[in-house]
């Protein structure tokens, strides 16, 4: 390969994009404006009104975000960057029991057992709580959680991985045993966060009630937020000339090596950032769905959230909130109308949209809108 070759790949790995076209600007701004009022629906309107929103649909489309928010993080590493996790749920989980703490150290007295420990402590007769739940009820120092202990579990997990030259189905595997291994940690009741049963049970949120309207609003515009801020923020990480590295990167790790870029320091990076993006996410949807438990570390989360990213496309960061959507929606449908078939309908979705809609449903709309420009010219 000559030095003009060289530079001519470097040019085109740095070449300058625009974050968004205003089209898409204005679309996203439609959209998050359109969510934001729904809210208003459920305040402002009385039950009997045909647009009336219930409290419990709210809480639900919040639920979804948060997924979407998850979707959109493993988006960056498997989309962007090539590389395939199975065990996503755990930073997802974590970020979601980090906030779980405060909120268990919010209840004060007012559980079953009127006592300063939580229910499941005073069950097992413990007298103090452990030292990890240190400074657990200041919300500030739980936040802090929320973002350092996913992110520096995917870092050091991340270092000896990528150091090893760990990728493809191996990396995989492993990324699954370890969710999978600390799902059977949190599951023991000595651990100090519930067992079994997790973190419910909340009463407050910064000494408002969880569970009343207003309160749920804030949450939901709250997490409506950090989904716009995540996806603008994903799109300058990959619009950027890190962005044109992680792709080069996907597409061919020992050439990119070959111009001069050692992709331990790239991958570490977006790995890591992509964790703490799940941390936050499940930090979110722990106040609105009323619990925490090491349900969500289980292979079959992180393995609905590789299903999102690809039944929305992968590689395309909208995708992924997309496809987030649609697999809860539908989750939601069958799990109420036909819970026994909804395992058999999510293989069904998976098989189907990797043999018929390979770049999800965004390279549907994408076909569909190339072939209306065609009839037109």
């Amino acid at each position: 390969m000559t030095s003009s070759t060289l530079v001519t790949t470097r040019d085109h790995l740095f070449r300058r994009q625009h974050l968004f076209s205003p089209r898409a600007w204005t679309g996203l701004l439609i959209a998050i404006v359109l969510l934001a009022l729904l809210p208003l629906l459920n305040l402002v309107l009385p039950v009997d009104h045909p647009l009336h929103i219930s409290s419990y649909a709210i809480a639900l489309l919040g639920k979804f975000m948060c997924y979407a928010m998850a979707a959109l993080a493993l988006d960056l590493v498997w989309g962007y960057a090539g590389i395939l996790s199975l065990g996503h749920g755990i930073f997802f989980a974590l970020g979601g029991y980090a906030h779980g703490m405060y909120l268990m150290r919010s209840i004060g007295r007012d559980g079953v057992y009127q006592s300063h420990l939580p229910d499941f402590m005073v069950f097992l007769d413990w007298r103090e709580y452990p030292w990890y739940w240190t400074f657990t009820d200041h919300f500030a120092y739980a936040m802090l959680l929320v973002v350092l202990v996913p992110g520096v579990l995917a870092f050091i997990f991340g270092y000896f991985a990528f150091r090893s030259r760990i990728k493809g189905v191996y990396f995989s595997i492993i990324t699954q045993a370890m969710t999978f291994a600390a799902m059977l940690l949190f599951f023991r009741n000595d651990t100090g966060f519930g067992g079994n049963n997790g973190f419910t049970d909340f009463k407050r949120i910064l000494g408002f009630d969880i569970t009343a309207p207003d309160t749920r609003a804030v949450l939901y515009w709250t997490t409506l937020i950090f989904l716009g801020l995540a996806l603008v923020f994903a799109r300058a990480i990959t619009q950027s000339k890190l962005g044109r590295v992680l792709t080069a990167l996907r597409d061919s790790e020992s050439r990119l090596r070959f111009i001069g870029y050692d992709p331990l320091g790239f991958k570490l990076f977006v790995w890591t950032v992509s964790a703490i993006m799940c941390g936050i996410a499940g930090a979110l949807y722990v106040p609105q769905v009323g619990i925490i438990n090491p349900s969500e570390m289980s292979t079959e989360t992180s393995i609905e959230m590789v299903i999102w990213v690809a039944t929305g496309g992968r590689g395309t960061l909208i995708g992924p909130v997309l496809g987030a959507g649609v697999v809860n929606g539908l989750k939601t449908w069958f799990t109420s109308a036909l819970p026994e078939f909804w395992l058999y309908a999510l293989g069904l979705i998976f098989v189907l949209t990797t043999l018929f809609l390979p770049h999800g449903i965004v390279g549907l709309l994408r076909r569909f809108t190339a072939r209306n420009a065609r009839r037109t010219f």
